[in-house]
């Protein structure tokens, strides 16, 4: 049955606006000139829907209960507003309206946005209409914000141990190599802000959960936007009043102004997705993933190109045309679909070790590829590999001349500082080179993959220039806008062309930059047991055919059974690494192993992966636990669990897989001994299967499959 979305307008002194998809319901009202959040429900119930007994909640409890911030040369506008118009349209199982009002105290015209898709998630986002002659300062944006709700807390427990009723989950790390660090936290009552990029590093994936311990209400979003980001939740309660109030904001941070809006101009805030359903995490990541699959990251490709196994080599090996070539041999034997040649194929031979100092050549170097980068595209289709290439166009090397030729072209820090590496992609001349130089590339090199890269650190996001007027001006917005049109046109003109996203690991896998690629690289970090964390908390945020996992490269074979390193990238998107290095003999043992779970990938896993359920049996994982991930077909038809004992962990284990149905009989393939059973779905669900690992960092793979 198709899922129910609605927006129901009612028009009047104070007009409301009732958003329903799915069974999330969330509603405004434009009251006394100020934009107030209402309030949600979790069962698909307007507000009003007893039209004499509202459930929306009181704005008084609040002292700012409006759905967005908009400050403009120092003023709030998030009061005197007046009402323009609200205009929805339909297409097919998605509804997007248009609410516009005009503010009293700025002259500019403020249209909010949303989108409906039939999922329980739905996206937000602002555009500001400057329709003055005069040039006006952004200095505070809260995209979505507001009250969530206000409970009565006699009717829930008799408890009085406040931080007991709230928790939120998130990311809890910044660093490099330690994305996807998930956790549950009680959420004290105070203001709880979580940051990203601006005042913390840039390896946080900007998603927030919200769960109600009492209620089973759970709301999740997150901000689709590679710059500065701030969830802020705030939990009003204390131990002698009977009620608890929350509220949140979603905002976005820079130095300010953190827009200067030119006279006619229009400026278009990032996405804010966001849910509310009753259940458990799992629900809330499964419907967030089927919105993201919907309405984000829906481009329209050949299947199964999302998922093609990448193989790739860089400057952690020599790079000669002989390795080379012996590599792309392996990976074929492999399994391997596309190779890709990573960072040092600009580089001199010998210094492929310092390739970030060749950033911006961005032509093969000739004494390192006599015969032209031809000679190993060629090589790669003669193995059946498609051939790919990496690219940080952002970043520019000191061997290269655009530091003497084009010095303005770098960012510039707000003491002055001139960056040594990063381009200003907010200059259009900037902008337009990087374009071309990537369709060159594309084009020239006849890529089938193109990976793109972007090593900078978190403060370079955020220079500052003065603009034609003469206002000092942050651009990082306009910076990172210019990037997204610039793969949004490139990915128009080259559709066929598979787009992975990197950014020194996971710095950049937010759903604004993921909208126009195919799949992300979302961490440099391969060793166990932090590679399974990263698997684990990254195929929360992102659906996992987007989440490259690799196996073999990076350090990854330093750490872990064989098995568990293979394992750590089958529920995900799978990238290869080389077993043996050149002049060696393969190790045909682990040859087997490595194609015998490529074939379980190709041909079981991979067909349902773009449509897969994902269930996170243990969500908020650490080092020294056992780690289970689940996938299965939507229809309860197959599916995989991997279970991974991490640091210290061993034993036996009991899996209640969640992905079946109980009506159905499987049949469970335990992959370390190659062995099967048959058993009924009720007894999988209530009793589970028992699983038993030996040793520490080592791993079992369980399939399931209903018999017909």
């Amino acid at each position: 049955m198709k899922n129910y979305c609605d927006i129901f307008y009612q028009p009047g002194e104070n007009p409301a606006f009732c958003y329903r998809t799915s069974k999330t319901v969330y509603e405004e009202m434009l009251y006394q000139g100020g934009l107030i959040s209402c309030g949600w429900n979790s069962a698909g119930y307007p507000l009003n829907l007893l039209e004499k007994c509202s459930t929306r909640i009181d704005k008084r409890r609040f002292l700012e209960p409006y759905a967005f911030n908009i400050e403009i040369d120092g003023m709030s506008l998030d009061y005197c507003l007046e009402f323009v118009n609200f205009e929805k349209q339909e297409d097919g199982d998605k509804i997007k309206s248009v609410l516009t009002l005009k503010s009293r105290i700025r002259p500019v015209l403020i249209k909010i946005h949303t989108l409906l898709d039939s999922t329980a998630m739905f996206t937000r986002y602002i555009e500001i209409e400057n329709l003055s002659d005069s040039y006006l300062n952004l200095s505070r944006l809260s995209v979505m914000a507001g009250p969530m709700e206000v409970m009565e807390l006699e009717k829930f427990t008799e408890s009085k141990n406040l931080n007991e009723f709230y928790s939120i989950g998130y990311f809890e790390n910044d660093n490099w190599g330690r994305e996807g660090e998930f956790v549950w936290k009680s959420l004290n009552t105070e203001i709880t802000s979580i940051d990203t990029r601006f005042n913390r590093d840039r390896f946080r994936h900007p998603m927030l959960f919200i769960r109600n311990n009492l209620t089973g209400k759970i709301w999740f979003m997150q901000t689709a936007f590679s710059g500065g980001c701030r969830f802020t939740v705030d939990y009003n309660a204390q131990k002698d009043r009977n009620t608890t109030r929350l509220a949140f904001k979603a905002e976005i941070l820079s130095h300010k102004p953190m827009f200067v809006i030119k006279p006619k101009e229009t400026f278009i805030s990032p996405e804010v997705h966001i849910g509310n359903i009753f259940g458990d995490v799992d629900e809330a990541v499964n419907e967030m993933h089927s919105h993201i699959r919907k309405s984000v990251l829906n481009l329209k490709e050949t299947d199964p190109s999302s998922a093609l196994i990448g193989c790739g080599m860089g400057a952690e090996h020599d790079m000669t045309v002989e390795t080379t070539k012996e590599y792309i041999r392996q990976f074929a034997e492999m399994g391997g679909e596309v190779f890709i040649i990573d960072a040092g194929w600009a580089c001199p031979p010998g210094e492929e070790g310092n390739w970030s100092a060749f950033n911006g050549r961005n032509i093969p170097d000739k004494d390192r590829y006599p015969d032209g980068i031809e000679e190993i595209r060629d090589y790669c289709h003669e193995n059946g590999l498609k051939f790919a290439m990496w690219v940080d166009i952002e970043s520019i090397g000191e061997q290269c001349n655009l530091h003497n030729k084009r010095p303005e072209w770098f960012s510039v820090n707000p003491f002055g500082e001139k960056s040594g590496k990063y381009l200003d992609m907010s200059r259009d001349d900037v902008a337009e080179w990087a374009e071309n130089e990537l369709a060159r590339i594309i084009t020239e090199y006849k890529l089938e993959l193109l990976r793109v890269d972007h090593n900078v650190d978190f403060t370079e996001y955020f220079g500052m220039r003065e603009n034609e007027a003469g206002i000092p001006e942050c651009v990082s917005i306009r910076h990172i806008n210019a990037v997204y049109r610039m793969y949004e046109r490139l990915k128009k003109r080259f559709p066929d062309v598979i787009f992975e996203n990197c950014a020194g690991g996971g710095g950049r896998t937010d759903l604004g930059m993921m909208k126009n690629f195919n799949h992300s690289w979302v961490s440099d970090w391969q060793c166990a047991p932090y590679s399974v964390i990263v698997t684990n908390g990254m195929t929360m945020a992102l659906p996992p055919e987007r989440v490259d996992r690799l196996f073999a490269g990076m350090g990854c074979h330093a750490y872990g059974s064989f098995d568990l390193q293979m394992r750590n990238c089958m529920l995900g998107h799978m990238s290869l690494n080389v077993i043996s290095p050149p002049g060696a003999s393969i190790n045909r043992e682990q040859m087997e192993f490595v194609q015998h779970s490529v074939k379980i990938y190709k041909n079981f896993l991979r067909p349902f992966l773009a449509e897969s359920k994902i269930y996170h049996h243990t969500p908020d994982l650490k080092k020294d636990d056992f780690a289970v991930i689940e996938i299965s077909a939507p229809d309860s038809s197959r599916g995989a669990i991997g279970i991974f004992a991490l640091a210290g962990a061993k034993g036996n284990k009991n899996i209640r897989p969640k992905g079946i149905d109980m009506s159905k009989n499987y049949i469970v393939y335990y992959d370390n001994d190659r062995c099967s059973f048959t058993i009924s779905g009720r007894e999988l669900k209530q009793k589970g299967i028992e699983v038993d690992i030996s040793s520490s960092m080592a791993s079992e793979l369980v399939l399931y499959e209903a018999i017909e």
